[in-house]
């Protein structure tokens, strides 16, 4: 665990101890328990935004694109009875579909990463709602998947499954990232991309890996919160989640210029996060305000991630003089 990680899990104990100590609802089962399911159905889609963040990138489109792959996955399961594997495997192949077009038109044509997920966010909302005519998709009255519902929005041991799911996801993710080949090169083209690519890293191959794993993490969000919510209007569904995913991965740690960051640092950023919510809800703070706080969550990130780069580089800049100084002297 590194310096930065520890540091969140403590701010996440002494903030779950102060709010604990305000309310005392909230260590109660139910709370811990709805706190945790959406701790796995935000954490989920964050790990994928962490990973195109530590390339130098951003993923604006994520909530449209949960939206419009919530509404085709009941579509297929409810109206045409499309057997819920199949559609799960289609919404995944729909997500890397996706985070292939993103990753492609970046590293093909040049375009900003910004630009194209802004544009993707604006698309793909459209689109869902042009496909429901504005309107709402839902399960019909007494219709049930039993195992799928299991799966998706059931307990074991009182833990919801989004949450077992999330750390599945996190502990794969991990080795991905921190023990393997490709995540090395993850971190090089996000340090310096020109340097990688001189270094014989395949760079665009890695851009776009990175954005195809966001996009099909983020088809597997879209069907939990399918599930979750049974219910998808999509002019709001999914609205704003781009941020959380963004805040959670800046406060794990992963700098917006890249080349940082952890897959337990995005994983806490996110339980902090539904922490804060949760904060919010029981100290009766209007819901307005939740993307005020969200705000400010991301502006104290980034500043302190500024300010610990700033003293880092000063850190680095001192021992080289001082190695300099050392050198010069007369023996």
């Amino acid at each position: 665990m590194q310096k930065k990680d520890f540091g969140l899990l403590v701010l996440i104990v002494v903030v779950g101890a102060i709010v604990a100590f305000i309310n005392p609802r909230f260590l109660s089962p139910v709370n811990l328990a709805n706190t945790a399911n959406l701790v796995g159905l935000f954490g989920i889609f964050a790990i994928g935004q962490a990973f195109v963040i530590i390339t130098g990138g951003i993923e604006l489109s994520v909530g449209s694109v949960i939206a419009l792959l919530g509404v085709l996955f009941v579509d297929l399961i409810v109206t045409y009875g499309v057997p819920w594997p199949m559609a799960i495997g289609l919404m995944l192949a729909l997500g890397a579909v996706i985070g292939l077009a993103h990753g492609l038109l970046i590293t093909r044509l040049d375009m900003q990463p910004f630009i194209v997920t802004l544009c993707g966010l604006l698309i793909y909302r459209g689109v869902a709602r042009f496909y429901t005519a504005d309107g709402t998709v839902g399960f019909v009255f007494g219709q049930t998947f039993p195992t799928l519902e299991w799966l998706t929005t059931g307990r074991s041991f009182g833990v919801p499954h989004s949450f077992f799911a999330m750390l599945v996801i996190a502990a794969v993710m991990w080795v991905v990232l921190h023990r393997s080949v490709f995540g090395r090169y993850l971190y090089a083209v996000g340090r310096n991309e020109e340097a990688a690519r001189y270094a014989g890293v395949p760079t665009a191959r890695v851009i776009v890996s990175a954005y195809v794993i966001c996009a099909v993490l983020t088809a597997v969000a879209a069907i939990f919160f399918a599930m979750y919510t049974r219910s998808i209007s999509p002019s709001s569904h999914g609205n704003f989640y781009e941020l959380y995913a963004i805040a959670a991965a800046v406060l794990g740690g992963f700098s917006l210029r890249g080349g940082e960051g952890s897959i337990i640092g995005v994983v806490l950023g996110a339980v902090l996060l539904q922490v804060l919510q949760n904060l919010v809800n029981l100290l009766g703070i209007p819901s307005s305000l939740n993307f005020a706080v969200m705000g400010s969550v991301i502006l104290i990130g980034v500043l302190a991630d500024q300010q610990f780069d700033r003293y880092r580089r000063r850190r680095a800049a001192s021992v080289v003089q001082e190695a300099g100084a050392e050198a010069k002297a007369p023996a």
